[in-house]
């Protein structure tokens, strides 16, 4: 059975937000926030083999047949799937900039996974961070001069999409020179090499998996696999079909859910 809903939604955020009045359209998207997480986590992963095949970063090797893994996994995939995010706007969103992003990946010898970066660092928003990071790539202002970018005196080249996806290329291959592991570099854009290099030399372990990391890098490549399946396998996690439209009060988005 085919149930249509229609709801209106913040264009930076996640969460879909339900409208009262949109042309005299008036609908409303049951969220229960009650919900919280259980120790018992109901698994995406249905098979440890269909699974090693099926998530992967940057063409390397992800442990799925770790349980502690697999959990991590699965909470991404969670917090990531319809019933939660109850929005398909990230899908919206990357069907417009990813054919900006990725030739210029491309060109820079940066796998193609990365691209994900700027859903999990801003949703692919132009907003401040309450640190300073702006921008799809959340640069901070040092760091987006360092590789290019004008920032002050009017100017931010941060929310220039061609221009700083330039520079973050140019930032994470130099990362990847430094660790010699995607993984780590995306876990090095998040967190900054010298503190990822000081947890390396301390606990002597070099693989992202088995590292003892603050909670928001421990979870940023999980989080970065997980934006990658919903978005090439938005069915699988809930997601059925969506069409936006534009109205003068707002945008609309159209769901249609089984």
């Amino acid at each position: 059975m085919l149930l249509v809903i229609i709801s209106a939604f913040n264009i930076c955020g996640i969460k879909a937000v339900p409208t009262t009045d949109i042309h005299n359209v008036k609908a409303t998207l049951p969220v229960d926030k009650s919900e919280k997480f259980s120790p018992r986590i109901s698994s995406f992963i249905f098979k440890a083999a269909e699974a090693v095949n099926d998530y992967t970063f940057a063409n390397e090797a992800i442990p799925i047949r770790n349980a502690s893994v697999t959990r991590k996994l699965n909470r991404s995939l969670q917090k990531h799937s319809f019933k939660c995010v109850q929005s398909n706007v990230l899908q919206s969103k990357a069907e417009k900039l990813f054919p900006i992003i990725e030739p210029i990946l491309k060109a820079y010898g940066i796998p193609d996974d990365f691209k994900y970066i700027p859903l999990v660092e801003s949703g692919l928003c132009e907003g401040t961070s309450p640190k300073g990071a702006r921008g799809l790539w959340q640069f901070m202002p040092g760091t987006a001069r360092t590789y290019g970018l004008k920032v002050g005196h009017g100017i931010d080249e941060r929310l220039n999409v061609h221009k700083s996806t330039v520079a973050a290329c140019k930032y994470i291959k130099e990362l990847y020179a430094e660790f010699n592991s995607w993984t780590l570099a995306a876990a090095a854009y998040n967190n900054g090499s010298i503190k990822l290099e000081k947890v390396i030399n301390k606990q002597n372990e070099d693989n992202y998996f088995r590292m003892h990391l603050n909670r928001e890098t421990g979870a940023y490549v999980y989080n970065l696999i997980a934006m990658k399946a919903i978005i090439t396998q938005p069915n699988k996690y809930g997601y059925k079909y969506y069409k936006t439209v534009n109205a003068n009060s707002g945008t609309i988005e159209l769901l249609a859910i089984n």
